[in-house]
């Protein structure tokens, strides 16, 4: 049923999502109005085949073919209307999302089936500002797409059996493992991953230790294959700050951002995308504590 999806959005996640979707068979058109985003991520996407190749991630044929199934667009009306599924991977914002949504609600056909890769924002609520909620649903991937083995799928209030189904079978397609879960304010993974990362900068405010020694402790001491600050400079320090804010917002104090996340975010300190976060990548190596 599903053959040709739309990603849009071309950042990490949408570039990850568009490659991934290829790989599984699927057409992919991967939308951004941005052109020079848009070339970055072919760019990258063109990276990750490589090293794909290389370390015999992907064979040389399925690469091959994943590529002649990617195309790039910078128009979402044109690239939105042969779209069987169309997967937003747009900012955690919700003006942004719903922007998105009137749009592509516009241009898409009815049988189109629509989903939001947020990694805590409310599906029912992204829904509403499309007019069709039993067709709309989360899918959360994690970064790094290609290698990230699970998507979270997140059922609105109003989403059917049916697409909850089809969307499964997109992302099993797509290599994945899945969980069907229904909708809570930060679903499962977030919830956690953003009280540990939370918690690691109360403790880095309160001196208790290192960024590379609270990493340390919990990769060797909880099993974790990142630590907090390690994980945190790949999501990105803003998106980790949009992320509490909405759980704060809507589960209350357990999630307040710990003051220091938010100097880091105001002085443009992001993670890997902006050269440094709580580490400095500028130097041209990684984990370099600051």
């Amino acid at each position: 049923m599903i053959q040709h999806i739309v990603v849009v959005g071309s950042g990490v996640m949408g570039r990850g999502i568009a490659y991934v979707g290829a790989l599984g068979g699927y057409s992919v058109t991967l939308v951004d109005i941005n052109e020079a985003a848009l070339q970055n991520a072919k760019n990258e996407i063109e990276v990750i085949v490589e090293k794909g190749l290389k370390y015999g991630k992907v064979t040389a044929d399925a690469a091959e073919k994943a590529l002649q199934k990617l195309t790039y667009e910078n128009n979402l009306e044109k690239a939105s209307r042969n779209a069987d599924l169309i997967i937003e991977a747009v900012p955690e914002l919700a003006s942004i999302k719903k922007q998105v949504f009137e749009e592509i609600e516009q241009y898409a056909s009815r049988d189109c089936y629509f989903a939001t890769n947020t990694s805590t924002m409310s599906p029912t609520e992204i829904a509403s500002f499309g007019k069709r909620p039993d067709k709309t649903i989360a899918m959360h991937f994690f970064n790094p797409v290609h290698k990230m083995p699970l998507v979270e799928i997140v059922r609105g209030l109003e989403t059917s059996d049916e697409t909850a189904e089809i969307i499964r079978e997109v992302a099993v397609n797509m290599g994945k493992e899945t969980v069907v879960i229904n909708e809570f304010p930060g679903f499962v993974t977030s919830r956690i991953s953003a009280l540990v990362g939370n918690e690691a900068f109360y403790m880095l405010q309160e001196g208790l230790g290192t960024p590379e020694e609270i990493d340390k402790a919990i990769k060797l001491g909880l099993n974790y294959p990142m630590g907090p600050f390690e994980l945190v400079d790949l999501v990105g320090l803003d998106t980790r700050l949009n992320n509490l804010n909405y759980l704060h917002e809507k589960l209350g104090e357990k999630y307040r951002p710990a003051p220091l996340l938010e100097q880091y975010v105001k002085a443009g300190r992001l993670g890997r995308k902006s050269g440094k976060g709580v580490y400095d990548y500028t130097s041209g190596k990684e984990l370099v504590p600051k």
